[in-house]
């Protein structure tokens, strides 16, 4: 039943009860029968019991949707319910009853005071209670909401941040091969593009992982060009990571590291292995005798923790391990 339908139907059903409870209370007390009474009263009664429930219930209503834009305490807001629902008993009810029967008597006070009084505070409470929950259900999805919209402008910054990053590096190959092999540079900016197009134009959450693999391909396809003939580069790709689905730019920035900072007996080996339903990432690179100052303060590896943290939320393992003469860090993702 929708919203529209239940506003309508629900105040005349719920006051035949109530009239149901007045009338059986008043004929205990009084030791009469309501079906021996003329059928005109009690159709009277019923039509101005359903009229009078529609006042007791859009007044009930308003009041809440006022209450709930405003802090009150509970039982204040419970006593400003009694008042307005014994304000209508006494200018809707009470003349009825006093033109029926034989006039109004004691218990007809009693009774058109308390049981619709019962009744109706019964019906403000759940309804309360229900429209707080409602209200608290979206506030909690709004504060959701608005803690996903962070993350995806947290995600979009760091991506942002990596970007510049890659292009210096990048940019550096070609810029000492513009010395030496003008085509050569002409062919590394090709591959160049390859690259960018693959980051600026992949907008799926994730991609396949043979994808992000055929990437660092690439890339270290462009390294190779600026790196000397004395590199000793060691890369293995497993054929079972196929189709598993990963975000993307994650890998990258360790190879990155790996060919920025080798030296010393100069050499790399990168892995991707598949193991127990993890993708198992390796790179390692020999160090030179003085380590190089990290003028950027590691800003790659740095914005990958954060990714990792909001992507893959215990569900990955980050562990670099720095020796005197090389460095490597292994990288896991349930995949």
């Amino acid at each position: 039943m929708n919203g529209k339908r239940w506003r309508w139907l629900f105040p005349p059903l719920y006051g035949l009860c109530i009239y149901a409870s007045i009338r059986l209370v008043n004929d205990v007390i009084s030791d009469t029968r309501f079906w021996e009474r003329h059928w005109s009263i009690n159709a009277w009664e019923i039509a101005t019991c359903f009229t009078v429930s529609y006042v007791y219930f859009f007044v009930l209503m308003r009041l809440l949707r006022k209450r709930l834009s405003a802090t009150r305490p509970a039982s204040r807001e419970l006593l400003e319910a009694a008042f307005y629902i014994e304000l209508i008993s006494t200018f809707t009810l009470m003349p009825l009853a006093a033109f029926t029967d034989d006039g109004c008597q004691w218990y007809d006070v009693v009774n058109l005071y308390l049981i619709p009084l019962l009744y109706w505070l019964l019906f403000y409470a759940f309804a309360r209670g229900n429209a707080w929950v409602r209200k608290s259900y979206e506030q909690q999805l709004l504060i959701e909401q608005i803690n996903n919209d962070r993350l995806q402008t947290e995600l979009s910054f760091l991506k942002a941040q990596y970007h510049p990053h890659f292009l210096f590096n990048a940019l550096n190959t070609v810029y000492f091969q513009m010395d030496d092999d003008v085509p050569q540079a002409k062919r590394t900016i090709t591959s160049l593009s390859d690259l960018l197009r693959y980051q600026l134009y992949d907008r799926q959450q994730t991609v396949p992982v043979h994808r992000e693999i055929q990437h660092l391909d690439a890339y270290i396809g462009l390294q190779r060009e600026r790196m000397n003939a004395h590199l000793r580069l060691e890369v293995y790709f497993s054929d079972q990571l196929r189709d598993q689905p990963v975000y993307p730019l994650l890998l990258l920035p360790l190879v990155e590291n790996a060919f920025k900072y080798a030296g010393g007996d100069y050499w790399i080996k990168i892995e991707a292995l598949l193991e127990n339903g993890q993708l198992v990432f390796k790179a390692a690179n020999a160090k030179p005798p003085i380590a190089t100052v990290v003028k950027d303060g590691g800003i790659g590896l740095e914005n990958l923790r954060r990714r990792l943290a909001l992507l893959y939320p215990g569900r990955h393992s980050l562990e670099t391990d720095d020796q005197p003469n090389a460095y490597s860090v292994t990288l896991k993702i349930d995949v």
